[in-house]
C-alpha cells in the first residue's frame, strides 16, 4: 500500500483585494490548490496576474481577503501579526531575487541570521550553519562578505539561509531572475538536488526554462488558476 503524502498547504477560495481609495482591485479571485511534502512546483503568469500575491499569502507576508489557508493543518488567514511572524520564522524559508543578505556580515553570519530571531544563535546553530555552505557549495567563501561573492554564490548563501531552520517549504521569488544563463541553470540544479532529498519548494518564475526543471507547473491568469499540470 502506497502511504498517503502529506498535504502541507491548502487553499480554499483564496481571494485578495485591494482598496485604493473609490477603486477597488481583486488580485486573486477565488484561488483553490494543495501542495504536498516533497512536490517542487512553479507558478508561472503575465505581470499582474497575481503570482506574487499568492506567494506572500502563503509566506504568511500578507493575509487574504477571504477563504482559508491551512499551513500544516493550522488555518492561518485569522492569525494575527505577531502570529504570523513566528510561523513565517520557523516553518518557511524565503528565497528572493535579490538575494537580501546583510552586506556586513559574513556568509555564515548571513546564514546565521533566522537562527538570531528565533533565539538559537549557539555553537550547534554555527555548525549547521558552516554545514548548509558547504552543503551549497561555499566551503572556500565562509568568511567573505556578500560583495565579495557572485550573484551565484550570494543566491547559494540565501538558499543556505532558508535552509537553516529546517523549514516545512521553501518559497522563491525569482531565485534566477538576477543572474546569467550559467549561474542560474547552477542555482537550479542546487534546488533540484534539495528537491530530492525530501524539501518542498514553491516557486514564483517567468521562465519557461525554469519551469521545466519542476515537477508541477501552476499557471495563473487574472487572479486565478488557469493551468495545473505535471511535467
Amino acid at each position: 500500500m502506497t502511504a498517503a503524502v502529506e498535504t502541507i498547504v491548502s487553499l480554499q477560495d483564496l481571494c485578495k483585494t485591494y482598496h485604493m481609495g473609490a477603486v477597488t482591485v481583486e488580485v486573486l479571485r477565488g484561488v483553490t490548490l494543495d501542495f504536498s511534502a516533497g512536490e517542487y512546483v512553479t507558478i508561472m503568469g503575465p505581470s499582474g496576474c497575481g503570482k506574487s500575491t499568492l506567494l506572500n499569502l502563503i509566506g504568511c507576508l500578507d493575509k487574504p481577503s477571504s477563504g482559508t489557508y491551512l499551513l500544516g493543518g493550522i488555518d492561518v488567514a485569522g492569525l494575527d501579526d505577531d502570529q504570523l511572524s513566528a510561523i513565517r520564522g520557523a516553518r518557511i524559508g524565503f528565497i528572493f531575487q535579490s538575494y537580501n543578505l546583510i552586506q556586513q556580515l559574513s556568509v555564515v553570519e548571513n546564514i546565521e541570521v533566522p537562527l538570531y530571531y528565533q533565539g538559537r544563535l549557539d555553537k550547534e546553530g554555527r555548525d549547521r550553519a558552516i554545514e548548509l555552505a558547504i552543503r551549497v557549495g561555499l566551503e572556500d567563501r565562509l568568511d567573505h562578505k556578500p560583495f565579495e561573492l557572485s550573484g551565484g554564490q550570494q543566491q547559494r548563501v540565501a538558499i543556505a539561509r532558508a535552509l537553516v531552520n529546517d523549514p516545512l517549504f521553501i518559497l522563491a521569488d525569482e531565485p534566477t531572475g538576477n543572474l546569467d544563463t550559467t549561474s542560474g541553470s547552477d542555482i537550479l540544479s542546487v534546488f533540484e538536488e534539495l528537491h530530492h532529498q525530501g524539501k518542498t519548494i514553491i516557486m514564483v518564475t517567468h521562465a519557461e526554462e525554469v519551469a521545466e526543471r519542476s515537477e508541477r507547473v501552476i499557471q495563473m491568469r487574472d487572479g486565478m488558476v488557469e493551468r495545473d499540470v505535471r511535467n
